[in-house]
């Protein structure tokens, strides 16, 4: 009877100590979401501190946007070849790293070095945002309870939440060290936190690498045309991020055109819709544990169409803001759902696929937003632009009452 004892209980240790391996993984992906929020929307509060530095036109520091799109855009597709070839550690020191690089050289020197540092930092967030969201969607799926999560959904929220402090806290930062001159501590702050971050990681037993056929075959486009369910997701992955990033990108201009009153509070509103959104994914992973995901994502469709419409169709600013709050709430898990839903969905293949869905999702941001405007320039009505973006909302809606 000792032998059977003995092997029960070192099994029962070596699942012990899986478990801490992975709360320790978990913990490093929540906490390397914060400095890649900062970093995502670090372009926003420098950029007229740049201009007046480096003696900018506006055409050239709209290159500085061009220039973190395509980085990331670029990351994005690389981290599913790191992902395919080598797995996950490579991949996610790699992204770390490189943002560390990028947000060390931003204050530095010239415009060029300027450029090069945030092409590295842009390529560094398109690695780590895929890679870190598939992992911790793949370690939650396989030990989720006990890891204190409901799902692979709920640790993805709480993931995408760091990221929305990291996105809040960017521009007080910013404001407030550039006033005390000490924007290249907060800066330098970044880099060191990611290397530190890198360095506690580096040696942590990361899960295998894909080897299924799923993973390693055909090219995710292919997938997109064969397999309608993956054509779904590609939908979603488009039109949500750019939906969230049009609401959060036009709201200041939509209420400083309503009266002195929206003038004078415009610059917080892009704050606002973001803070609703970072507070309904911290309330996301307990709400998970007692709520179907389905149900989740048609309530928050139906939340973001009921908020957005109530913005367009608003006689008074307090409407406006309650839309603003009623929307980023109803906002606040969907992604992440999504993201744990590819995961849970194709297993290892999502490895292949998730380059082809993170670039739809880096793509989204750029196109919609763009749309607003152009919308808004011919009809001359911002709210008719904003029409674009409650459309899609409504689009979104519908593809999830259906069963897929």
């Amino acid at each position: 009877m000792a032998i059977p004892n003995t092997r029960l209980s070192q099994s029962s240790s070596d699942r012990d100590g899986k478990l801490k391996r992975n709360r320790k993984l978990v913990l490093a992906g929540q906490i390397a979401f914060l400095p890649t929020g900062v970093l995502t929307t670090l372009l926003g509060p420098m950029l007229p501190i740049l201009i007046a530095r480096w003696s900018m036109n506006d055409a050239q520091a709209g290159n500085l946007f061009l220039v973190q799109f395509l980085a990331t855009l670029a990351g994005v597709q690389l981290s599913g070849v790191l992902l395919s070839r080598w797995g996950f550690r490579p991949a996610l020191l790699s992204g770390l790293l490189l943002m560390a690089s990028g947000a060390a050289m931003l204050d530095l020197g010239s415009l060029w070095l300027g450029m090069i540092s945030v092409a590295a930092y842009g390529l560094g967030i398109g690695l780590t945002i895929p890679v870190d969201s598939l992992l911790i969607a793949e370690i939650a799926s396989d030990s989720g309870d006990r890891l204190g999560v409901a799902s692979g959904a709920g640790a993805v929220s709480l993931l995408n939440f760091f990221w929305g402090v990291g996105a809040v806290l960017c521009s007080l930062m910013v404001a407030w060290t550039a006033d005390h001159k000490l924007l290249p501590v907060f800066l330098g702050g970044v880099a060191l936190s990611l290397l530190v971050l890198a360095g506690a990681v580096r040696n942590s037993p990361f899960p295998p690498r894909a080897t299924s056929a799923g993973a390693t075959a055909s090219s995710s486009w292919r997938r997109l045309v064969k397999n309608p369910a993956i054509g779904l997701f590609a939908v979603v992955f488009f039109l949500y991020p750019g939906v969230e990033a049009a609401v959060g990108g036009w709201i200041g201009s939509y209420v400083s055109r309503m009266g002195a009153r929206g003038a004078a509070i415009a610059s917080m509103m892009p704050a606002l819709f973001w803070s609703a959104l970072t507070a309904g994914r911290a309330w996301g992973t307990a709400f998970l544990r007692h709520c179907s995901e389905r149900g989740v994502l048609r309530a928050g469709y139906a939340a973001g169409v009921a908020g957005i419409g109530l913005m367009l169709w608003a006689p008074a600013l307090a409407t406006v803001i309650g839309g603003a709050l009623i929307a980023g709430l109803g906002f606040a898990t969907l992604y992440p759902i999504t993201v744990a839903r590819l995961s849970q969905r194709f297993g290892v293949a999502a490895h292949s696929i998730a380059p082809a869905m993170f670039s739809l999702a880096a793509i989204g941001p750029a196109i919609i937003p763009w749309m607003v405007g152009l919308v808004s320039q011919v009809t001359g009505s911002l709210r008719a632009g904003l029409l674009v973006v409650l459309s899609a909302t409504v689009v979104l809606f519908l593809v999830h009452l259906f069963e897929w």
